[in-house]
């Protein structure tokens, strides 16, 4: 999700504003630019930071990561220090280093297990290591759970990224900034033009050609933009149904409501829950961004004041899950069983042991005409929309800075409304449907969002869906729509959202296509989309929404 995503790069900035406030450093042993030798030949660079007066072995907490700001980057080994814990921070391969030996999501499953290996050998180190922090490092804890290391006893996976599933693409359409990520953080190149997407979008240029006409050739962008689907290339970065059932260490998850890396969180957990009976799994969930769910929630996340109870520290979360774990701790009180989600409006956290008791009720609704109906149309009908490629004075897009805002800006999309809702319930999971179209075109990218019209006039967000109508059966092969004929487009990965719904609420959604600059347009020539450019566009698109059309909420009724 554009701006939600985009908090990924700004995940260095955090190390120079906690350096502030670290106590003296006279306090630590810190050695910095150790080089740990791995199977690979490659050296990787590690920060190695101890409290001066703990002269015994302690357990070590990794904190592992792609992202390298300046030597303030050794705060993640202080916390760690503070607790009574060896920090260790260790980049990724070729950072600090040499780039070369770079390849973002492709090393992690050994090199952490190297990492690790020598850790554990240290006379330091008690031999017990722990891993904890969020997105890049998220998801490295998961790449090493593929074959865990003996001395690794817990990961603390924070909206942790899954390769090719949530980013960089989202259900098979690039995330805004995926050019910008590589940019930005690991080459330190000059900022790109403010311009660019517009220069992308005015011009019609192809999507692949971003970096060139930045001036910057990017070879993790073209690398990535080659492996459109969820192919074995991305699956062979995380664990196998095999290498799930051999988790057994105890893990503990965090995400957010608005978390660009929900959907990833999420699928670790279900996975390793379906592929591990009664997996030492926990996770925690609540109305928080890519940031908040693992580190510091804001008490105002985008014109929403959350809820008090919401208003937890995730870091000081992991640390006393650490604890717990490796000194025998009590547990976080928050953890009162394997889901633990906080409910919007509600000051209340709730509890249950899977994902599937979040909920005892679905709502379903169809799209017919601009109504969200809660019983099939007994007359078959569709609803049109066209959307012309060429034109570039109007723009279909999907972006909210604010949760809650006053009128809903339809953007050339159709809009469905329920009725008021004439008792109150929450909203809990992730919604799902099947949209049935008829296009005359082979492809589209379809945003569904979902929305709260309140009593008072006021609009909230709840989520939304993007996804690449072509690879809707399969993520990770490409089938065509044939125009002129319907099709179905199902979904089922959207993100988790829990909300009371007042009474007098009505259940608002927003059917679009993607045609903006800020992420790629898909103009349904079937050509790889990347390549496509407005020469492409052709005729414009007509879609035909038929009103068999149905979405299906899941909800908590008392």
């Amino acid at each position: 999700m554009k701006y939600l995503c985009i908090l990924l790069i700004l995940i260095a900035s955090f190390s120079a504003k906690a350096q502030q406030q670290t106590p003296n450093d006279s306090i630590y042993s810190i050695q910095d630019s150790v080089q740990i030798p791995t199977r690979s030949g490659v050296p990787i660079s590690a920060i190695i930071v101890r409290k001066k007066t703990n002269k015994a072995p302690l357990p070590a907490i990794l904190f592992y990561t792609t992202y390298y700001q300046d030597a303030s980057d050794a705060i993640f080994g202080k916390k760690s220090a503070d607790r009574d814990y060896v920090g260790v921070v260790a980049y990724a391969r070729g950072i600090k280093t040499d780039l070369k030996n770079y390849a973002p999501f492709e090393n992690e499953g050994t090199d952490v297990y190297d990492i690790i290996d020598w850790i554990s050998k240290q006379k330091w180190c008690d031999g017990s290591v722990g891993m904890y922090s969020g997105s890049y490092t998220g998801y490295a804890q998961w790449a090493t759970a593929k074959n865990i290391h003996p001395a690794l006893k817990t990961i603390v996976p924070q909206v942790a990224v899954m390769p090719g599933y949530d980013f960089p693409m989202e259900n098979n359409v690039p995330v805004s900034h995926i050019l910008s990520w590589s940019n930005d953080n690991i080459y330190k190149n000059k900022p790109l033009p403010r311009n660019l997407p517009f220069d992308y979008f005015n011009t019609g240029a192809a999507f692949a050609k971003m970096d060139s006409v930045s001036g910057i050739k990017n070879p993790i962008f073209q690398n990535w933009l080659s492996h459109p689907g969820y192919d074995n290339y991305w699956q062979s970065m995380v664990p196998t149904p095999e290498e799930y059932a051999k988790i057994d260490i105890p893990v503990l998850t965090t995400t957010g409501y608005y978390d660009g890396s929900q959907i990833g969180a999420l699928q670790y957990f279900k996975l390793h829950n379906r592929y591990r009976k009664n997996a030492n799994h926990y996770i925690v969930i609540g109305p928080y961004d890519h940031w908040g769910a693992q580190r510091r929630p804001a008490k105002n996340l985008m014109g929403y004041d959350i809820d008090s109870v919401a208003n937890i520290s995730m870091m000081n979360l992991a640390y006393d899950w650490l604890d717990f774990i490796l000194k025998g701790k009590p547990k976080p009180a928050l953890l009162q069983d394997k889901v633990n989600y906080q409910v919007m409006g509600t000051n209340e956290w709730k509890h249950c042991s899977s994902l599937a008791n979040t909920s005892n009720a679905t709502l379903t609704f169809y799209l017919d005409k601009t109504v969200l109906a809660p019983v099939k149309p007994k007359e078959k009908s569709f609803e049109k929309q066209t959307v012309n490629f060429k034109d570039r004075e109007s723009q279909n897009n999907y972006f909210t800075p604010s949760i809650i805002f006053d009128t809903l800006d339809s953007s050339n999309g159709l809009v469905f409304s329920t009725e008021p809702f004439q008792e109150e319930f929450s909203i809990n999971g992730s919604f799902m449907g099947n949209l049935w179209a008829t296009a005359n075109k082979k492809d589209m990218d379809v945003s569904l969002a979902l929305y709260e019209l309140m009593p008072n006039g006021k609009y909230f967000f709840l989520t939304r869906y993007i996804g690449r109508a072509s690879y809707s059966r399969d993520n990770s092969k490409r089938q065509l729509l044939r125009p002129g004929k319907k099709e179905n487009i199902a979904f089922t990965n959207t993100r988790f959202v829990s909300k009371k719904i007042s009474k007098g609420s009505r259940l608002v959604v927003l059917l679009n296509i993607n045609k903006h600059p800020f992420e790629i347009i898909n103009y349904g020539s079937g050509k790889p989309v990347s390549d496509e450019t407005i020469e492409d566009a052709g005729e414009p698109l007509e879609v035909k929404w038929h009103n068999e059309s149905v979405i299906e909420i899941p909800v908590w009724k008392n």
